[in-house]
């Protein structure tokens, strides 16, 4: 099999270096260049045509968003942001997913994480490599049908699960969702101190109040509930009301927080009264949760192959029969909205 040919875009010499010696130690690898700027970049990228590309968003001469909005303009590929895990580099990272980066990296911030930060960088390369980059990419996501101002809620909630290209796809779906909408809660895998600024990001776009999830939080109509990264998993449980828990525990299949754990406290406190959504991923976190979900008596909705980044999470689900109906992402919102209807 062919070695994933990187390209390796950093205004440092030393993280160009750092970078591309741990790429080249996997044997499925290859650094084919480095770059320190964006104009280097751009004939490297014509005269090599790499795989993937890492980049860095804050450079010299070009920042990385704008040239990210270049290439996914006239040249569509796998590219992996390295970035500071600060709350500007949240931002500007969230901006470069919207365009259609296919995941971001905490570039090392000492040498007790460099190799911990190394090693997810090698492994998103290969997740990158086998990604489906969107080619309209440039512009936010926009809806194609407008918020339903009437909407009734069943007093079913909402679950979501989602991974690699989640943010475009939750963007998609809560620029749907009205005022009135079902208690929606979600688990997106992300660093720590990007989860308040996506929840910020995911309440301008919405008709509902979208906020990080807090412990104790009464699930409410109208709002969403994002799961904080790092050192917690969220679940639902009753207490006077169905609410919001934090809980600290060790990663579940692979991750925290997890979607497995989250659809698992939903199956067991509100059983058929809920929505079970998996979105776009890699890996299998979810599957085992959302079947626990169906058999419950949830309905169940996967993203179909064709409108995932990577289709993973969805693939293990609906390969186990935890899904009861795929849907494409243009067309999620609205089908969610439709099982937690009312009137459905």
């Amino acid at each position: 099999m062919a070695k994933i040919r990187v390209l390796v875009v950093d205004d440092s010499a030393t993280m160009r270096s750092l970078i591309s010696a741990a790429l080249n130690r996997d044997p499925d690898i290859e650094v084919v260049g480095g770059a320190g700027d964006p104009f280097e970049a751009r004939g490297m990228i014509k005269a090599l045509n790499p795989d993937v590309v890492t980049l860095d968003i804050e450079m010299p001469n070009m920042n990385g968003i704008d040239f990210l909005e270049k290439i996914m303009r006239l040249r569509p590929m796998p590219v992996v942001m390295v970035s500071t895990l600060t709350q500007a580099g949240a931002e500007m990272t969230l901006r470069a997913l919207e365009l259609g980066a296919v995941d971001c990296v905490g570039k090392p911030a000492d040498a007790t994480g460099t190799q911990e930060a190394l090693a997810e960088i090698v492994a998103k390369v290969k997740i990158a490599a086998r990604a489906s980059v969107r080619t309209n990419a440039g512009a936010a996501p926009t809806t194609t049908a407008p918020r339903r101002k009437d909407f009734m809620p069943s007093g079913d909630i909402v679950a979501i699960g989602s991974s690699t290209g989640g943010v475009e796809a939750l963007l998609s779906i809560l620029q749907l969702f009205p005022e009135t909408c079902p208690p929606t809660v979600i688990t997106q895998h992300m660093p720590a101190t990007f989860t308040a600024s996506f929840a910020a990001r995911l309440d301008r776009s919405s008709g509902a109040k979208v906020q990080e999830a807090s412990d104790g939080a009464l699930l409410e109509p109208g709002k969403v509930y994002v799961a904080p990264g790092g050192a917690t998993h969220l679940e639902v449980v009753r207490s006077a009301g169905l609410r919001c828990r934090l809980v600290a525990g060790d990663p579940v299949s692979g991750h925290r927080p997890s979607v497995d754990v989250l659809f698992n406290s939903v199956a067991h406190a509100v059983g058929d009264k809920a929505v079970g959504v998996i979105l776009t991923g890699m890996g299998r976190d979810g599957a085992q949760g959302l079947l626990t979900m169906r058999k419950a008596g949830a309905k169940t909705l996967g993203q179909d192959e064709a409108s995932c980044v990577v289709y993973g999470m969805p693939r293990s689900a609906f390969e186990i029969g935890a899904v009861e109906r795929q849907v494409s992402l243009s067309s999620m919102g609205q089908s969610i909205l439709d099982l937690a209807s009312a009137r459905r």
